[in-house]
C-alpha cells in the first residue's frame, strides 16, 4: 500500500485525484449490475493497488469499518472478482483483484444467471405439474382445457428460453463467447 511513498506530495495528490474519479466510475458501473456502490468502490480501490491487501489496510484506506470491508471482500470473493493469495511472512489473509474485467463480467453474470435459471425452471416445472393436475380434474370442461393448453404452451416457450440462456451461460463459462465477440487487444 506504500506504492506512492516515493512520489512528491503534489504527484501523489494529482494521482489520487485521478484514481478517485476512476474508482467512482467503477463503483457506478458495478452499481448498474446490482453490486452496491461501496463494494464497487472497494473493488476500484483494490484494482489500483500494486500489491495484495489485507482487510485492515483496506479499512484504513477507505475509512470504513473492518466488518464492512470484510463483508465487501466476501461478496467480491464469492463473485470471483478478488482472490485470496498467500503472502510470505504474513499471517493475515491477503486479497488481490482479478484484473481481467472480461472474466469478471463472465463470472458475475454466469453466477447470477445460472441461479435465476435454476429457480425459474424449478418454478415452471412445478407449474406444469399443477396444470397436469388441473387437466385431470377438469378434463370435461373444454373452455378451461383451452386456457390450460394456452398456459402450457407459454410455459414451454419459457423453458426453451431458459435452455437457450443455459447455453449462453456455458459460452461465458467456457470462453466461447469470446470467439463470437473477441476481446479488444
Amino acid at each position: 500500500m506504500n506504492e506512492l511513498a516515493d512520489l512528491t506530495d503534489e504527484q501523489r495528490e494529482q494521482l489520487l485525484h485521478t484514481r478517485r474519479r476512476a474508482i467512482e466510475s467503477i463503483g457506478k458501473n458495478m452499481d448498474l449490475y446490482g453490486i452496491t456502490l461501496s463494494i464497487g468502490h472497494l473493488y476500484g480501490n483494490m484494482y489500483f493497488n500494486q500489491e495484495p491487501v489485507t482487510l485492515n489496510e483496506m479499512s484504513e484506506a477507505m475509512g470504513l469499518s473492518k466488518t464492512s470491508i470484510s463483508t465487501g471482500m466476501r461478496t467480491l470473493h464469492d463473485l470471483k472478482m478478488i482472490n485470496k493469495v498467500w503472502g510470505k511472512g504474513s499471517r493475515k489473509d491477503l486479497y488481490e483483484v482479478e484484473p481481467d474485467w472480461h472474466q469478471n463480467f463472465s463470472d458475475f453474470f454466469s453466477i447470477k444467471w445460472r441461479k435465476a435459471v435454476e429457480q425459474n425452471r424449478s418454478a415452471l416445472r412445478k407449474c406444469m405439474k399443477e396444470i397436469e393436475t388441473l387437466e385431470e380434474q377438469y378434463s370435461e370442461d373444454a373452455v378451461f382445457m383451452k386456457v390450460l393448453e394456452h398456459d402450457r404452451l407459454k410455459m414451454q416457450e419459457s423453458m426453451k428460453y431458459y435452455k437457450w440462456l443455459e447455453r449462453l451461460i456455458d459460452s461465458f463459462e467456457n470462453g466461447d463467447i469470446f470467439t463470437l465477440i473477441p476481446k479488444e487487444e
